[in-house]
């Protein structure tokens, strides 16, 4: 089974885009997604995703008080 890290990286490659452009995601996932320039309604539609792919309680909330894509698999992980 893929990483918690790569499934994450393919949802945003597969539903989230800044200006019509793909979100180009490090490897090392030290990226926000508010700061790549995602917008909130984006990252409410984003946080439902996570939910359901992972089977987490996440929301947008997560999304803004989390700094990086890293820290949201740790969070998943740790769930």
């Amino acid at each position: 089974m893929a990483s918690t890290g790569d499934r994450l990286r393919n949802l945003i490659s597969e539903n989230l885009e800044v200006d019509g452009q793909p979100i180009d995601v490090p490897q090392d996932l030290n990226i926000s997604l508010l700061e790549a320039g995602v917008p909130s309604t984006d990252l409410v539609a984003f946080a439902k995703l996570v939910s359901q792919e992972f089977n987490v309680s996440f929301t947008a909330e997560h999304c803004t008080q989390l700094n990086s894509l890293q820290e949201v698999v740790e969070f998943i992980d740790s769930q």
